[in-house]
């Protein structure tokens, strides 16, 4: 129906649709996150599909990039193909970008900033949850860089992701159960 530089193209305009849409979504998820975190029921799922957001942006990005490579858009480039070359090593660079920006973004929530002294009491507590959400990350990066992503790959990081939902949620609770008493 489309050739293959056309479906690029808008693949890379759906990522950049998408990309706004998740400004609004995230926005709207942190002004709600006290609301959202009163029921746990409520809390995982809206987690669990929050994840599944970032994750499907993660992978709708990555695999435009695979696409630009592929059809040498960067053909002038030396170092273009690099990424898909080494895609275990780019994919857990990334993973650890993201998990940590990611505890840095929930620290200013929680504690309204991030103060040095603090920073590893949040990683301890978040490093549970962080290894749970990076595996994921991790998984569907390097699946989608090395072009080996399936339908069941994709069910089985969602399930890893479902699985971060829930120990999140425990965690928030024990954490406010802790500081109540």
């Amino acid at each position: 129906m489309f050739g293959e530089k056309t479906r690029t193209v808008l693949l890379g305009l759906a990522f950049l649709f998408f990309l706004l849409l998740s400004y609004v979504e995230n926005t709207i998820f942190f002004q709600s996150l006290n609301v959202i975190l009163s029921n746990q029921f409520a809390a995982v799922a809206v987690l669990f599909i929050h994840n599944l957001l970032v994750i499907s942006l993660i992978l709708l990005g990555m695999t435009f990039y695979v696409n630009l490579v592929v059809l040498n858009f960067f053909k002038r480039e030396k170092y273009g193909n690099i990424v898909l070359e080494h895609p275990k090593t780019f994919a857990l660079v990334f993973t650890v970008v993201i998990v940590f920006l990611s505890i840095l973004r929930g620290s200013t929530l929680v504690y309204g900033g991030v103060t040095i002294e603090a920073l590893p009491l949040i990683l301890l507590i978040s490093t549970p949850i962080g290894i749970v959400e990076g595996y994921g990350i991790y998984l569907t990066i390097e699946k989608t860089l090395s072009r080996k992503m399936s339908m069941k790959d994709l069910a089985y990081i969602y399930g890893i992701f479902l699985i971060a939902a829930v120990m999140e949620v425990g965690f928030v609770n024990l954490l406010i159960m802790v500081l109540k008493a």
